[in-house]
């Protein structure tokens, strides 16, 4: 058996309602003068008020940043830096997608630290220590509650990593109640954000291990078994509930086990055309499938057993080549069922900007490496020509 490391978050709250909780858990960390890192979306749709009534009434002296936007700038994380320390924030509470989760973590090593933004970027580059942190999902995606990781927004078109074991919360709280509200769209592609998280990280040429396969595995098969109903049975609160489940062990995989091509791919699309993240990914992920076919063919195939289609069994009784196709069909026709675009086509985007996004994501070299296959200039470009117009039936 392989060697290998596996660093992961400490404490996980699930189940709906958990939120009541936050107050026991603040005091469990010592927080007095907490400051809420969210946005006004959280604000429009009423979960601030929720949040309120959950902190009221327990003595805490809450500060808020609520500012954070989609793929957050320098700019925004600087000024959350700057408001917690004029609260004097003793711990940090990020509550929202991922965008807001990874502000949160960012303030939480910055204010203890002092150190600055710009030389928090790459690997490791950060202290031990942090202000304590929660981190409360409000859409069940991105997994930010269970990883390293914050992505920046360095420039027009440009992102950086910060990855960093520091940065793992020390409280993960998952409460289906918050995205009941949720609408289908978001939804879906944030479910199928998450299974590329898990597919990924069961894939990845690098750090793949026993136990990122094992979380991989069954982060599939809530989040296959769920999202359907979840998206178009918004209140189901369990089928929620399951889905910020299965989100968080996908985050908790590829914090591991780090995702791939799909990834490298789909940032250009939210870099030059804001094209939310979930959908980019949702729009390569059949396409870089493919292209790995003959290096993982057999890794995918292992997944036909945890991935719930209608023709699951079928599928299982076709030799490798041919049922990993059937999955990647089943895959591409599970995104056109939730009302995802399935080609670049749709997003007005010419084919002529083709170029420009395999230029972008050749730089993105930090998760190209960990792809089991290599991708060259021309394969990057080919997988976004077969994405152009997707290929599934009408």
């Amino acid at each position: 058996m392989p060697s290998f490391e596996f660093k992961t978050i400490k404490h996980i709250v699930s189940e709906p309602g958990a939120l009541s909780r936050l107050p026991e858990l603040c005091a469990k960390l010592g927080m007095v003068r907490p400051i809420i890192v969210s946005d006004q979306g959280i604000v429009a749709c009423g979960l601030l008020e929720q949040l309120n009534a959950a902190l009221s009434d327990n003595f805490l002296e809450v500060g808020y940043f609520l500012e954070v936007v989609a793929d957050p700038p320098e700019a925004i994380v600087l000024e959350a830096i700057a408001l917690a320390r004029t609260h004097d924030a003793d711990g940090v509470i990020g509550f929202g997608g991922g965008s807001s989760m990874d502000t949160a973590k960012l303030v939480s090593a910055a204010l203890l630290s002092g150190q600055t933004l710009q030389s928090m970027y790459g690997i490791d580059q950060l202290p031990s220590q942090r202000l304590p942190l929660i981190l409360v999902p409000t859409t069940a995606g991105t997994g930010s509650e269970a990883t390293p990781i914050s992505i920046v927004t360095t420039g027009q078109t440009t992102k950086a990593g910060i990855v960093s074991e520091t940065l793992l919360p020390d409280i993960a709280l998952l409460d289906a109640n918050l995205t009941l509200g949720l609408p289908a769209n978001v939804t879906a592609a944030t479910g199928i954000d998450a299974m590329v998280h898990a597919i990924e990280a069961y894939t990845s040429a690098r750090k793949k291990n026993e136990y990122s396969d094992m979380l991989a595995r069954q982060a599939l098969r809530l989040l296959s078994k769920n999202i359907c109903t979840a998206t178009f049975s918004g209140e189901d609160v369990a089928a929620r509930q399951n889905m910020l489940l299965g989100a968080c062990l996908a985050g908790q995989a590829f914090a591991n086990a780090p995702v791939a091509a799909v990834h490298a791919l789909a940032y250009p699309l939210g870099g030059h055309f804001h094209i939310p993240h979930g959908l980019s990914n949702a729009l390569v992920l059949p396409h870089v499938m493919r292209f790995n076919m003959s290096v993982c063919g057999h890794l995918y195939a292992e997944l036909i057993d945890v991935i719930e289609f209608d023709n699951t069994n079928e599928m299982k009784s076709f030799e490798t080549h041919a049922a990993v196709e059937h999955l990647i069909t089943n895959i591409e026709q599970l995104i056109k069922k939730l009302g995802l675009p399935t080609g670049l086509d749709e997003l007005d985007i010419a084919f002529t900007d083709l170029d420009m996004l395999t230029d972008d994501a050749m730089l993105q070299e930090r998760l190209l490496v960990n792809n089991p296959r290599k991708v060259r200039r021309d394969d990057a470009l080919a997988i976004y020509q077969n994405a152009y117009k997707g290929r599934v039936n009408a």
